[in-house]
């Protein structure tokens, strides 16, 4: 039978334990191993039984057991050190705390937006790298005492669970998730009703959400929830599974995300008291409409459109991480509209303002799709990438926003990700604090088969567990046994699976992959793993490929893929192998965190130069796969085989034997310091502390500035905007009329200087709205000016001549010899503005482009 109503029975724990409640509803447990050893002493079988979640265990644990440890003396003595030690690290000053900001107060609160967010295998509110970097966003930022609010949503049934059928299939399942049953609260208001956002939908319906909090040490997590008994049947599903369903589907998650997110934080701020967030920060396009609904907050408090437009883009930063067009959420131009339209959201806002900010209203865009990302850019007067190279392909993707500008002016920086070490680095390695430099090589090297043993031994219980799943046996099933050796080179590839990771490259030659695999004196075993999305039968085929020639009786035993791979998979996954893989197609890999999380326990990448290998690689920390070039780039077959090619290469000349070859004491000698290197100088590059104090530094504290100037005075607002509206009536009017260099053009030495001399025509702008600029650098064979400089020139005494004109000058330094170009050009200029380039207003000489030099000189 099946019961009619579920609810969660919570224990009553002994007054003494009363700390245990606390310290498992804050998810530091996940990161803070003694809190963890004190919950597993607690009850070592139920915690093993809950899968290390504290929550579960104190819903499981025996009443008699509890009473137990409510009279035993260390136990106790445990409980209160820990819960001391917890208020300290919520209590005290951080690095956050000791910042001075440069003189400029640092935000009293940064509010962090992602539809995902990998805290723990606890809360399976994640499906891949984006909801993880949010999660080691969280953890870090909480760390160093960083005052961020988490928002996100909560999905009934989080990503899906998967298995394999008995031909390799991947499967797909979707438990129910009981939030009474994770390390959550309702958010309840004073009289005890739970606290509830709403949004306005077509047709006079409503979109009601509860308010969840999960507490990530000193961050408070905000997750909304749609499945409450007031919605209709399909306001209910809106949050039912991350990334599930239709486009109306996708865009009712992402305005509940957006829109009901910033209500949630407002609420979260009256009921607690917490500061109002100065800064916005939205991890990728989904949760782009949450600049709307400030907009609409400031309208009330005489602000126009343009105006409040300003003012919340002075406090918004964009975080895009997606290096293809194809990954971006867009939805149909009538789909939208008919949201914000009469009877949708956001009441008095003008839906056509609403749609002009996510149109493709650029050369070579979609004029009738709405793309979430260009919203979230034309909102956030901040934006970055996520790696170095990641900058640089998101600058060229999204220049059409900025016309007349070059790729490398598009005002997108970036901020390369980093991994939060407490989550993934293996207590083993930790263990080694700071002296790794002096640990001998012996004790690293049985350090490495030590941790290399323990994921033989998962990969063995999940692999058996997978094939029971799959329809197996008991008897089948003793080849099991001999699966993976504690002593051989182990690989591991382990992600996502669209086609561009290119999960099976490695099968492109089956024979030679074999020989790898079974060699004589240097065999390699690989550990995979990876979901393909529900919807992506091309990349579940990929995933069955990969299945089925890893059931190969014949290598079995040296090439495994585990189904369902998540956190808990991860945390012996990445410090068990020596090696880790990444093959993706240059550039389309974002940044790539897994390798990170492997190089903190002291494995070495083998990975393609893209993401965060092209920034970071060094011959002591890792091997780079080759890439084809020129004709071979555009041909997908000949590209893989070569590329593939070189990948087998690699591992048989280079890498296998350096794992095998043996110094006088036993040792792979040169094996072991790339390992000392990699946990020395690698590791602190790719912490989540870095990335969080970048993001202060660079990004949060430039953007509460902005905030104060712009936000809390809405007469300086009104100012900008009405400046911007004028600006952009005007500019047909300004030209670079004419340019005179105090030389001759053809050749000059180095360390000589040109008088430049610029007439330009200003129309009805005055000289205190541009900023007349030389730009000069080194010439291509197109005259293209690469590597390029800027140099303001200033306006000549007398004022306009007799026709309007102004004449600019100052000298330009050659500093650099070889071919050499400059151009003249005009840009808009106010002490608001954050760069020159942020209206993508341009004048150049007449004739030319952005892309070349005006005049050349070579």
């Amino acid at each position: 039978m099946k019961a009619i109503r579920r609810f969660t029975v919570r224990p009553v724990l002994p007054e003494p334990l009363a700390p245990l409640s606390e310290l498992a509803r804050n998810l530091r447990w996940s990161w803070h191993a003694p809190t963890r050893e004190l919950f597993r002493i607690a009850d070592p079988a139920g915690w093993q039984a809950a899968g290390g979640d504290p929550v579960q265990l104190l819903g499981s644990v025996s009443a008699g057991r509890l009473a137990e440890l409510a009279t035993d003396p260390d136990f106790l003595v445990r409980v209160q050190d820990a819960a001391r030690d917890l208020d300290d690290y919520l209590r005290g000053r951080r690095w956050y705390q000791e910042q001075s900001g440069d003189g400029v107060p640092l935000p009293g609160a940064v509010a962090y937006f992602s539809p995902e967010f990998g805290i723990t295998a606890a809360l399976p509110q994640y499906s891949g790298g984006l909801g993880i970097l949010a999660g080691d966003h969280l953890k870090a930022a909480s760390d160093l005492g960083v005052p961020l609010i988490g928002v996100g949503l909560l999905y009934r049934h989080g990503y899906f669970r998967q298995s394999l059928s008995r031909d390799g299939w991947q499967q797909e399942h979707y438990p129910v998730l009981d939030p009474d049953e994770l390390p959550l609260t309702l958010l309840r208001e004073p009289g005890g009703a739970p606290a509830q956002v709403s949004l306005a939908l077509p047709g006079g319906r409503a979109l009601r959400a509860h308010l969840w909090q999960a507490q990530v040490g000193r961050v408070p997590l905000l997750l909304l929830d749609s499945d409450v008994e007031e919605n209709a049947p399909g306001e209910r599903d809106v949050t039912d599974r991350l990334y599930g369903g239709g486009s109306e589907h996708r865009l009712l998650q992402e305005m509940l995300l957006g829109i009901g997110g910033v209500r949630a934080v407002r609420t979260y701020c009256r009921l607690t008291g917490h500061p109002e967030p100065e800064v916005f920060h939205t991890n990728e396009g989904h949760a782009g409409f949450q600049g709307l609904e400030r907009i609409r907050e400031l309208l009330p408090y005489g602000l126009d459109f343009d105006a409040a437009l300003e003012a919340v883009r002075a406090g918004t930063v964009f975080t895009t991480h997606t290096p293809v067009p194809a990954g971006i959420d867009r939805f149909d131009r009538e789909l939208v509209a008919r949201h914000f339209g009469d009877g949708g959201e956001l009441s008095g806002v003008d839906g056509g303002r609403v749609l002009r900010l996510g149109m493709e209203s650029y050369p070579g865009g979609e004029p009738n799709v709405f793309n979430m990302a260009v919203m979230g850019l034309r909102l956030a007067q901040r934006a970055n990438g996520v790696s170095t190279l990641h900058g640089a392909v998101s600058r060229e993707m999204f220049q059409g926003l900025w016309p007349g500008f070059d790729a490398p002016e598009v005002p997108i920086t970036s901020v390369t990700n980093g991994v939060h070490a407490p989550t993934w680095v293996a207590p083993e390695v930790l263990a080694l604090g700071d002296d790794i430099a002096a640990t001998p090589g012996a004790d690293l090297w049985e350090l490495r088969r030590e941790l290399r043993e323990q994921l033989v031994h998962e990969v063995r219980r999940r692999l058996y567990a997978s094939w029971r799943q799959r329809g197996a046996g008991t008897a089948e099933l003793g080849w099991i046994d001999g699966v993976l050796d504690p002593d051989v080179l182990t690989i591991g590839f382990a992600r996502r699976v669209p086609a561009y990771k290119r999960l099976t490259l490695m099968l492109r030659d089956r024979d030679r992959l074999m020989e790898l695999l079974l060699h004589p004196e240097r065999p390699v075993q690989i550990v995979v793993a990876g979901k393909a999305h529900p919807a992506d039968d091309g990349g579940k085929r990929l995933v069955q490929e990969l299945v089925r020639f890893a059931d190969d009786t014949r290598v079995r035993h040296r090439i495994v893929f585990l189904p369902d791979y998540g956190m808990a998979m991860a945390r012996t996954l990445y410090p068990g192998c020596d090696v880790w893989l990444n093959n993706p197609l240059r550039p389309l890999e974002a940044c790539g965190t897994s390798g990170m999380k492997a190089a903190l326990n002291g494995g070495l990448n083998l990975s393609v130069l893209d993401g965060w290998w092209d920034e970071w690689y060094e011959p002591d920390f890792g091997w780079a796969v080759p890439t084809a070039d020129g004709s071979a780039a555009d041909d997908e077959d000949r590209r893989d085989d070569l590329e593939a090619a070189a990948l087998y290469g690699l591992i048989e000349e280079r890498i296998a034997p350096l794992f095998y070859g043996r110094d006088a004491d036993g040792l792979p000698g040169r094996w072991v310091e790339m390992v000392r290197r990699t946990l020395t100088s690698l590791g602190p590059k790719v912490l989540a502390d870095r990335m969080v104090r970048e993001y202060v530094d660079r990004l949060y504290a430039p953007a509460a500035g902005a905030h104060r100037a712009l936000a809390l005075d809405g007469e300086t607002a009104r100012e900008l905007a009405r400046w911007k509206g004028r600006v952009r009536v005007a500019w047909p009017g300004v030209s670079v009329d004419h340019v005179e260099a105090g030389a001759a053009v053809g050749t000059a030495e180095l360390g000589s200087t040109l008088a430049l001399r610029v007439c330009v025509t200003l129309g009805a702008l005055q000289p205190e709205d541009v900023e007349v600029q030389a730009v000069a650098g080194r010439v291509d064979p197109d005259d293209a000016i690469g590597d390029a400089q800027t140099f303001p020139l200033k306006p000549a005494p007398g004022g306009p001549d007799g026709t309007g004109r102004r004449i600019y000058e100052g000298p330009l330094a050659l500093d650099r010899t070889g071919p050499f170009g400059y151009t003249v050009r005009v840009l808009p200029a106010h002490p608001l503005l954050p760069h020159g380039a942020d209206l993508g207003l341009v004048a150049l000489p007449t004739g030319t482009t952005a892309e070349g030099s005006g005049v050349l000189m070579r």
